[in-house]
C-alpha cells in the first residue's frame, strides 16, 4: 500500500535528522512489538491446547474461505492504519492485523511441531537474519525501492491467482512458488524500509511497522513451508 495515498503530512525525508530519526526508532519499536505480541499469541495457543482445535477448524473448511477473510481483514486493517487520525483506531487496526495472522498461522506451526521438529525456529532465524539483510542494505545504501510498486502488485495478483487455483483444481504449487514467494517478500521488505525512509508522514509509523511486520509474516510462512518440504 503506498502511503503518499493515505495522509497530507510531511514526508520522513523532508523532516529534520532529529525527527527522522524519532520516526524510524518508532516503526521499528512497534514492529519488534508487533512480533512479540504475534509469538505470545501463538504460545498462549499452543498452551492452551486451542491450536488444536483451530487447526480442525480452518483445515475443516474451505481454505478460499478463510484466505478471503483474511485477505478482508488486511484490508481493513491497512486502510485504518493508513486513514485513520485516532491513534487509538490506528493501534486497533495493527493488534487486528497481528490477532488474524496469529490465527491463520496456527495450522502451518501446529503441523511443522508435530511433524518437523525444531523447523520452526530455524524459519524464524532465517527469516530475521533475510530482514537485517535487507533492512542494512536500504539504511546503507540510501536507495529509494519505490520503483517495485508495480512489481509487488502483479506479483500479488498472480500469486493470489495460483493459490486459489490450486485450492480450486488440488494442484499442489511446489518449492519453486514458496522460493518466489519468499523473493516477493524479500522485495516487499525493500519497499517498506524504503518508504520509511522516504515517503512516511512522521504521524504514520504505526501503519509503517504494519507494512513491515505483513512483509516478514509473508516471508516467514514461506521460508517455514520450504523448510518443512525438505523434511
Amino acid at each position: 500500500m503506498n502511503p503518499e495515498n493515505y495522509s497530507q503530512g510531511i514526508p520522513v525525508i523532508d523532516l529534520d535528522a532529529q525527527s527522522r530519526g524519532q520516526f524510524i526508532a518508532r516503526t521499528y519499536n512497534h514492529l519488534l512489538g508487533a512480533i512479540a505480541l504475534f509469538t505470545l499469541i501463538e504460545v498462549a495457543l499452543f498452551k492452551s491446547g486451542l491450536a488444536a482445535s483451530i487447526t480442525q477448524a480452518l483445515l475443516g473448511t474451505s481454505w478460499l474461505l478463510v484466505l478471503g477473510g483474511f485477505v478482508v481483514v488486511s484490508w481493513v486493517a491497512r486502510a485504518a492504519a493508513h486513514r485513520a487520525s485516532s491513534k487509538a483506531a490506528q493501534y486497533a487496526a495493527l493488534l487486528g492485523y497481528v490477532l488474524a495472522e496469529a490465527i491463520i498461522f496456527v495450522p502451518l506451526l501446529y503441523i511443522a511441531d508435530h511433524f518437523a521438529s525444531g523447523v520452526i525456529t530455524s524459519a524464524a532465524v532465517i527469516t530475521l537474519l533475510g530482514f537485517a539483510s535487507l533492512t542494512g542494505l536500504v539504511f546503507a545504501t540510501r536507495k529509494d525501492f519505490s520503483f517495485l510498486r508495480g512489481i509487488l502488485m502483479w506479483g500479488g495478483i498472480a500469486a493470489m491467482l495460483l493459490i486459489v487455483g490450486g485450492v480450486l483444481f488440488g494442484f499442489q504449487l511446489g518449492t519453486y512458488f514458496s522460493v518466489g514467494m519468499i523473493v516477493l517478500a524479500g522485495a516487499a521488505i525493500l519497499y517498506d524500509t524504503s518508504n520509511v525512509m522516504f515517503h512516511y508522514p512522521e504521524d504514520r509509523y504505526v501503519a509503517a511497522s504494519l507494512e513491515l511486520f505483513a512483509s516478514v509474516a509473508l516471508m516467514f510462512w514461506y521460508v517455514l513451508r520450504v523448510l518443512m518440504s525438505r523434511r
